[in-house]
């Protein structure tokens, strides 16, 4: 793994107040190189940005999700696999050349295909396309023969020891003092993640088993919404038990679409809407991820995986590459994956790393991944003058949905030709970015960073409402465990608690309005 230098707490940490304020968070966007805004573009993204408080047409651009880099809404599975509109003629190579390696099915070592071999020896996939399938939503499996390819289950324990600790703890230790988040660790001999799969000669660490209970929610009007609730086991574990204090997480795969432009909003616009102790009184207090990043070796802003755990494509898309599919990159270098010393077989296997390309995927590959992540396009609105989406969207207002799926940004003006595509874009994520504290039922018990158990990033919901066109399915959520957008909605709990007791007890005309709007996005 790559040495990380300590982070230098001294000084610097004096100045970090017991809860500091989002404000006073100086992280910056080192993976950008940001143009300054004028004043007058200031203003002007200021006025733009403006939450809607009339609801009688459509807003301004409202179509264009993803400004310019928007493409047209196909009507097939292919409507998120398509390249921002805005790219350049060579970058729709490189976009072409990063699918490939998306696609790419990787083999075990050794193998004569020195360029595709290396995967594993345990692993969740052989390529990324199988989690992403048409880059869409991931599910749980259906059935007890149905595959769970695109669910991974995370496992972690207490860091008990000091020496566990790491910059990165010190550094969220010294920022929230006595509110610091307990920091967690991998399985001693699982790691981070349950492998359900291996290559020849070795056996896979386990397999999901999901029970699920039902609990009734009754709708004004009547109805009765049935809501799953899921329980978690390894089955067939074997590399012996887990440790008695191991916590177990699902998280199904996230959409791919708008990742570049999610990562172009410059962190400034997303603390601007952080409120850690709830200073408006409004009952939202969304507070900022911070994660160490290897690339730029000082902690940024989280802002990929449902607890925000990455800070940016290029270090999610290997983090992936290792843990997912066992496959090393010059961020994550371990050719072993996410094998741990107590699996000193799979440590000493054969592994693809060593020859010209130094790891497994080199440099360039990885870089022709993230372009490729970054640069898939977000389809353009559907109805968005439709009477009922519009008496929905005001719904979606008024219940106080809009204050974690903050609908619009501006995102930053960027120099140089690479992200000419996401640079100074009018975009309709529908998400801040930040972390809510969404209850217990939803509570994994497992922290992340500076997550708690509770805690989970807002999704952002451009896309969803062609979850089923492309994916093939409607299950939504971090664990797949909602069947439709409403069960969805019931879930929410802790600070989203007063918006779902409203939908609940809504008028159901308002109701299908309001999910009329969502399947809208």
């Amino acid at each position: 793994m790559i040495r990380r230098r300590l982070f230098a707490l001294g000084a610097g940490c004096a100045l970090l107040a017991h809860g500091a304020a989002a404000a006073d968070l100086a992280l910056g966007d080192p993976h950008l190189s940001v143009v300054t805004r004028t004043a007058d573009e200031a203003v002007r993204i200021a006025q733009i940005t403006t939450p809607a408080t009339m609801f009688d047409a459509p807003e301004p651009f409202e179509a264009k999700s993803a400004g310019a880099a928007t493409v047209r809404a196909r009507p097939d599975s292919e409507a998120f696999s398509q390249s921002a509109a805005n790219l350049t003629f060579e970058q729709e190579l490189t976009f072409k050349l990063g699918n490939g390696w998306f696609k790419k099915l990787w083999v075990s070592s050794p193998s004569s295909t020195l360029a595709s071999d290396g995967l594993g020896p345990l692993y969740n996939a052989r390529a990324c396309q199988r989690c992403h399938l048409k880059d869409g939503r991931g599910h749980p499996p259906e059935t007890s023969d149905d595959s769970a390819v695109s669910m991974v289950l995370r496992v972690s324990v207490p860091a008990f020891q000091t020496a566990q600790l790491r910059d990165i703890d010190r550094y969220l230790a010294a920022l929230d003092g006595d509110q610091a988040t307990p920091p967690m660790r991998p399985d001693p001999v699982y790691g981070a993640q349950i492998q359900d799969v291996a290559v020849q000669g070795f056996a896979s660490e386990g397999k999901i088993d999901i029970r699920y209970s039902e609990q009734p929610v009754t709708m004004s009007g009547g109805d009765t919404v049935w809501l799953r609730k899921p329980d978690y086991a390894v089955v067939e574990a074997g590399y012996g038990a887990l440790s008695p204090e191991a916590v177990l997480s699902a998280r199904v795969a996230n959409p791919m679409i708008g990742l570049g432009l999610l990562d172009a909003i410059s962190t400034d616009d997303i603390l601007a809407h952080a409120d850690p102790d709830d200073a408006n009184g409004d009952g939202i207090s969304g507070r900022a991820q911070i994660v160490w990043s290897d690339v730029h070796d000082q902690p940024m802003l989280g802002r990929f995986g449902w607890k925000a755990g990455s800070p940016s494509v290029l270090e999610q898309s290997a983090a992936a590459f290792s843990s997912d599919i066992g496959i090393s990159t010059p961020l994550v270098p371990d050719p072993a994956g996410d094998c741990t010393a107590l699996q000193p077989d799979c440590v000493a296997a054969i592994h693809g790393d060593g020859d010209v390309r130094g790891t497994e995927i080199d440099a360039a590959g990885l870089d022709l991944v993230a372009f490729y992540a970054s640069n898939l396009g977000v389809p353009a609105r559907r109805d968005v003058d439709d009477t009922q989406v519009l008496r929905g969207k005001a719904v979606f207002y008024e219940t106080g949905c809009a204050a974690c799926h903050v609908p619009k940004y501006v995102t930053a003006r960027l120099a140089g030709e690479a992200k000419a595509a996401q640079s100074f874009q009018l975009i309709w994520p529908y998400s801040d970015l930040l972390l809510h504290d969404m209850g217990e039922g939803l509570a994994d018990n497992g922290p992340e960073g500076r997550a708690t158990g509770r805690e989970w990033r807002t999704a952002p919901l451009w896309g969803i409402g062609l979850t089923r066109q492309v994916s093939g399915h409607t299950y939504f959520l971090h664990d797949g465990r909602a069947r439709s957008l409403l069960e969805a909605v019931l879930w929410h709990g802790g600070e989203a608690q007063k918006a779902r007791d409203t939908v609940i007890q809504m008028d159901p005309t308002q109701r299908n309005a309001l999910l009329r709007f969502l399947e809208s996005l």
